[in-house]
């Protein structure tokens, strides 16, 4: 287990050691820099577990190859590419300012980059959760899933799955109601957002699907070339829905974009650290429930993204929900296997 974290405790050590610089740098006090910086990175880690959880159901597919170039390739993804490209993307996109200039905003003048994000928000958390539903229908409203945690409730949206695009009548009458409930003049924007959210994980996933059953034989569980890294891309999509969250959040502690990178950055480091322990200790496996607990915790974190599109959500609101639905799924886990030990 700890040569798995090895690289994530070399990042939060060269992490600290670069927020000390940056608060010496600006005249600020380099100690409290470092604290922020943890305290972002502890952030991260809460909202994301659940996020881990995914990995790791996604991740045993995949060769060692590709589970490596996850966490290599898909690290300096997920800090510069999600954490910090994306949310610039989507600023330069909805505030009709170029991709150069707002990235220019970000770090000459964090206040107004603040400002642009703060009016991009519903748009944003739009996008990320109709992601994150689409995931959770997915993985529940399934002919072929046999497991079930809360019975009840899932055995019924294993039945829908008879009814021919459910997932996206389900998912366009959650962005119906949530336009709603918006203000006019971000109505427009969000159906958009959230539209695209719909339409880029039907794509994505559609491709790995295809690709999935093109290049692995019957029995085979290890993903390789193509099918590999779509299932690459898919993940990282996946993580940059969940980054949102993070990003948005990190503002709280700092306007420093580069206090928020760097912590974004180290946490991001210890959720991939965590899914690699949860793929070679072959967690998913011994613990039946926790799958199920980790996507009942996206949709809770889907339903609280969009509903602070509408007013404010608390952080913790979202971290809390995610830790207490998937630590209630490992303590069910832990009961049944000792059942099953009798």
């Amino acid at each position: 287990m700890l040569k798995n974290f090895r690289g994530s405790i070399f990042c939060v050590i060269i992490g600290l050691c670069l927020a000390f610089w940056r608060g010496e740098s600006v005249g600020a006090s380099g100690v409290a820099f470092m604290l922020t910086t943890f305290a972002i990175s502890l952030l991260e880690v809460a909202i994301s577990f659940d996020n881990a959880v995914v990995n790791a159901h996604k991740l045993e597919k995949m060769s060692k190859v590709w589970r490596r170039r996850f966490l290599t390739w898909g690290i300096f993804i997920a800090v510069f590419g999600m954490r910090f490209l994306f949310p610039v993307l989507i600023v330069a996109i909805f505030a009709h300012i170029s991709l150069v200039e707002v990235i220019k905003i970000a770090f000459a003048n964090p206040d107004e980059y603040v400002r642009h994000l703060h009016e991009t928000h519903a748009a944003i958390v739009t996008f990320g959760g109709m992601f994150l539903l689409m995931l959770f229908l997915k993985f529940f409203i399934d002919k072929n899933k046999k497991d079930h945690w809360i019975s009840p409730i899932e055995k019924s949206l294993v039945r829908l799955a008879r009814v021919k695009f459910v997932n996206e009548v389900i998912a366009l009458v959650v962005l119906g109601v949530l336009i709603y409930f918006l203000p006019e003049h971000e109505r427009k924007v969000c159906a958009l957002s959230g539209f695209v959210g719909i339409v880029l994980f039907l794509a994505i996933d559609s491709l790995s699907h295809y690709l999935e059953s093109k290049h692995v034989g019957e029995g085979a569980v290890q993903l390789t070339g193509t099918a590999g890294f779509a299932m690459f891309m898919y993940l990282e999509l996946i993580d940059a829905s969940f980054s949102l969250d993070g990003v948005l959040g990190a503002f709280a502690f700092t306007k420093d974009i580069v206090v928020i990178i760097v912590g974004l950055g180290v946490g991001a480091m210890f959720v991939r650290s965590l899914t690699l322990v949860l793929v070679d200790k072959q967690t998913l496996s011994k613990m039946r429930y926790i799958t199920n607990g980790a996507y009942w915790a996206i949709g809770a974190l889907a339903l609280v993204m969009m509903r602070s599109a509408v007013e404010e959500v608390p952080e913790a609101v979202a971290a809390m929900l995610s830790i207490g639905i998937i630590v209630v799924s490992v303590v069910h886990s832990v009961i049944l296997n000792k059942k099953a030990l009798k």
